[in-house]
């Protein structure tokens, strides 16, 4: 179905919980860790695997992305064989919604020896992308236009060296450029400098430790001994058979399933130690009152039939706000979320999206430059805009889960990093 198709269907009903859930749930893997290993294994020098790869909208455009450039990705079993090619020819890329495609190819492209046209869904033309090609053209990329529609042109090689970017958007213009650095002559010396922005600082760190934990694995040396600084020397990728770990931003609505329902739910496989910005909801939701546990099957949270309120920057875990925004919303005191003016320029901008379908809904919301407040009141029914962003359909099922009359408008977009979510979400309430 198409992007057009799925917002013109029908709304569809969120299932309202009427009993505690009790369930053990297994998710697929991270978009996050997936497109990284892909795009590393399309770089490196051989072969790899990407073991219990996330397929998803978002891994598949990945995929296809590496695919034009000239290595193969072979995705037909649930793990992802990639092996490298030669980027020699001219190509097009597709970005979609994805915002790893639209960053994280760009600098890959430059060591190709042809012209890289990149575009995406119509949305994606408002999302921020040109601090990396600002960056590539400092590194003696030639790139043509600073947001999609956009192209690069590659001469098979990257001299690199000392770049400063503005990175207070979004954390993912760092990353990318580190995953591509250790091909380019020089390497890469990124340096942040967030003087344009009003808190200068780096969005979202989870995800470029993330990056240099990766970078690391694929035997890539990174320096990020200083702060905002990240020194990648150039050398070979090892090729790296990767095992991605379950999405556990994903987590989030299952959990909170738990919380809203006065249930329990397990997420299975839950990692000991992660770089990942989801694992954050183990302190979250202890402090709005729940009951979680790290155990060998993996994190229960038991809900305690209370929802407390919270006062927490989420600066770090910026992902994560539409499904905390959801709790509070249901919360018995007031909440108040700081620190993601970033998450403005996500896939669409949270911030006022949530204030606008929460306060639809009965909820009391008000909206801050960089966060919001919500105090607690009665929720209704009613139809709850996703503005094509799967984080906005996991805040509107979490609402539905304890609101009768809950309409999700285009719940299909949760495809994104879940496919047949709303299928799954069903299953777990009326089953």
């Amino acid at each position: 179905m198409t992007d057009a198709a799925e917002a013109r269907a029908e709304p569809w009903p969120a299932p309202r919980a009427a009993h505690p859930v009790d369930a053990v749930v297994t998710l697929p893997g991270s978009k996050s860790l997936t497109n990284r290993a892909l795009l590393l294994a399309a770089v490196a020098d051989g072969p790899s695997v990407v073991r219990r790869a996330l397929r998803s909208r978002d891994t598949t455009l990945m995929a296809d992305a590496l695919t034009a450039l000239g290595s193969t990705v072979d995705a037909s079993a649930d793990d992802w064989t990639v092996t490298p090619g030669a980027f020699g020819t001219a190509a097009t890329v597709d970005c979609g919604l994805a915002g790893t495609v639209m960053r994280f190819v760009p600098p890959v492209a430059g060591l190709s020896t042809g012209r890289i046209s990149f575009d995406g869904d119509p949305h994606m033309r408002k999302r921020p992308v040109g601090e990396v090609l600002a960056a590539l053209r400092s590194l003696g990329v030639e790139v043509d236009g600073d947001a999609l529609p956009f192209a690069v042109r590659g001469t098979g090689s990257v001299p690199g060296g000392t770049v400063v970017v503005d990175a207070s958007a979004s954390s993912q213009f760092i990353s990318a450029l580190l995953l591509a650095g250790a091909r380019y002559d020089a390497g890469v010396d990124v340096r942040h400098d967030g003087r344009s922005s009003n808190s200068g600082q780096v969005p979202s760190l989870p995800h470029i430790d993330m990056t240099v934990a990766m970078l690391r694995e694929h035997g890539v040396e990174v320096d990020n001994g200083d702060a905002n600084r990240w020194r990648v020397a150039p050398g070979p990728v090892r090729a790296v058979d990767t095992v991605i770990e379950p999405d556990l931003s994903n987590a989030a609505p299952f959990l909170a399933l738990a919380a809203v329902s006065g249930g329990s739910v397990t997420v299975r496989d839950w990692p000991r130690s992660t770089t990942q910005a989801g694992d954050a909801l183990r302190e979250i939701l202890t402090t709005m009152g729940c009951e979680v546990e790290l155990a060998d099957e993996g994190l229960r949270v038991t809900g305690s039939g209370t929802l407390l309120g919270i006062d927490i920057d989420l600066h770090d875990v910026g992902e994560l706000t539409p499904a905390v925004a959801a709790l509070c919303a249901l919360a018995e005191a007031p909440s108040h979320l700081r620190g993601i003016g970033h998450i403005r320029g996500h896939e669409t901008d949270r911030i006022a999206a949530l204030a606008t379908e929460l306060t639809a809904l009965g909820a009391d919301v008000t909206e801050h430059a960089d966060g919001l407040t919500i105090e607690p009141t009665a929720l209704h029914g009613g139809v709850f805009h996703t503005y094509a962003d799967h984080r906005m359909a996991h805040a509107a099922v979490i609402i539905g889960a304890a609101v009768d009359d809950v309409l999700v408008e285009n719940v299909a977009t949760t495809g994104k990093t879940f496919p047949d979510f709303a299928g799954f979400w069903s299953g777990l309430i009326r089953g």
